[in-house]
């Protein structure tokens, strides 16, 4: 079996696994068969957390975290953003790799699934899209915020949903953060929209 069938056979079931009626919809667009497109392996500065993060998944999520982390070099890691959007200290912290979707190795229309990473101490500013949303942190406690809410903890393995234009940011202290990202129903190669910084 191929590391990319591994991988979206992992998030799968780590999706499934949250038992929450919020993922059934998502569930119900992932491709069993379909086009696949090989991706050369890409490398970003986002890579040197992957030792950190081993140690910090749950056990719903160890299984996927340790087969991305060990596989990470051979995945194509990409950016959506610009340093004259976040500044270079942003993007040497910032990453992303799709397993399914319109950029993944499983192309599909319906949804785009993959994995995010930060390193630590970066916040990823309020932004939205189109698209409804879920994740699942599988490797560090990071935090989370939507819409006017205050930023909280979530732990790995806490399903995390946004619907449709809802305005969301993470921010990571001192442990990385890797997480499975699910998108359907909207335009799964948007570039999210970044609210305006308070003044």
């Amino acid at each position: 079996m191929s590391l990319h069938k591994r991988i979206a056979d992992q998030m799968r079931e780590v999706v499934a696994g949250s038992q929450s009626s919020v993922t059934q919809a998502f569930l119900a667009e992932w491709p069993h068969d379909g086009r696949i497109v090989e991706r050369a392996p890409a490398v970003l500065r986002v890579l040197n957390w992957l030792p950190q993060l081993l140690g910090g998944a749950c056990d719903r999520t160890e299984a996927l975290t340790r087969l991305v982390v060990e596989n990470a070099y051979g995945l194509d890691w990409r950016q959506t953003y610009t340093p004259a959007e976040f500044g270079p200290g942003f993007l040497e912290r910032y990453g992303w790799t799709e397993i399914i979707g319109e950029r993944g190795v499983f192309v599909s229309d319906r949804i785009a699934a993959g994995i995010l990473m930060l390193g630590p101490d970066v916040e990823y500013p309020t932004h939205s899209h189109d698209a409804e949303e879920i994740y699942v942190p599988l490797s560090g406690i990071a935090e989370w915020a939507q819409g006017s809410d205050a930023l909280q903890n979530r732990r790995p393995g806490e399903l995390i949903h946004h619907p449709s234009g809802m305005p969301h940011a993470m921010k990571t202290g001192r442990e990385p953060l890797l997480a499975l990202y699910v998108w359907r129903a909207g335009n799964l190669t948007q570039k999210s929209v970044i609210a305006p910084r308070r003044k």
